[in-house]
């Protein structure tokens, strides 16, 4: 997920002291940048695989996806916006409260929310696969989501504001959905239009 719309970068409100970190900041001497696929590539608009072996490759994909998802300045990346077909996410993402979340999710799924918490939160939002481009899209604002570590061991995160929107939207790729099916047709064709007018950052792979 591309970072707050609203904000210079995602690590914010460096110099007001510490903030708070849940999770554990990934070891950047590991892994290489890879380029990002965009919208139109069918990795990314089809379910990928449920990963199986919790191994080496794994370990070292995960280092790539965080060096992938820092180097397009991204909150979130999940496996197929590098055209891996597995269902895996990292993240690096602040929640509403200035709480930073790091971590990784291998085949996630998300919890139906309590009858309690079904509050949306309508927010902008933005893809590093469809770079440049943002819109304004309700979601729940809080999220809860299973699945496993890279050892295969069971993992629980939630999270609330801008965290839970991050959940949902790497979630969301890992089953084929990019945040803009979930947008009207008009908004839609408005982010493919921005899409199409922008110049990203950071490497991306052509489609064709």
């Amino acid at each position: 997920m591309a970072e707050q719309h609203d904000h210079e970068h995602a690590h914010e409100d460096e110099g007001t002291g510490p903030r708070r970190v849940v999770g554990e900041e990934p070891d950047l001497t590991r892994g290489t940048a890879r380029p990002i696929t965009v919208v139109g590539n069918p990795v990314l608009h089809r379910e990928v695989r449920t990963v199986t072996a919790f191994d080496g490759e794994l370990s070292a994909l995960i280092d790539d996806m965080f060096q992938s998802m820092y180097a397009a300045e991204g909150v979130g990346l999940a496996a197929n916006q590098i055209g891996v077909d597995l269902k895996v996410f990292v993240y690096d993402c602040p929640d509403d409260e200035g709480v930073r979340h790091i971590g990784h999710v291998v085949n996630p799924v998300l919890e139906e929310l309590p009858a309690g918490r079904r509050a949306l939160d309508d927010g902008q939002e933005g893809c590093l696969s469809v770079p440049t481009a943002y819109q304004e899209l309700a979601r729940p604002d809080y999220a809860a989501v299973t699945g496993q570590d890279k050892d295969g061991n069971p993992v629980r995160v939630e999270g609330t504001g801008f965290f839970a929107r991050c959940l949902q939207h790497e979630t969301d790729h890992l089953y084929g959905y990019l945040y803009i099916d979930r947008l009207s047709k008009r908004d839609r064709k408005d982010a493919l239009r921005q899409m199409a007018d922008g110049t990203p950052k950071y490497a991306t792979v052509p489609n064709g």
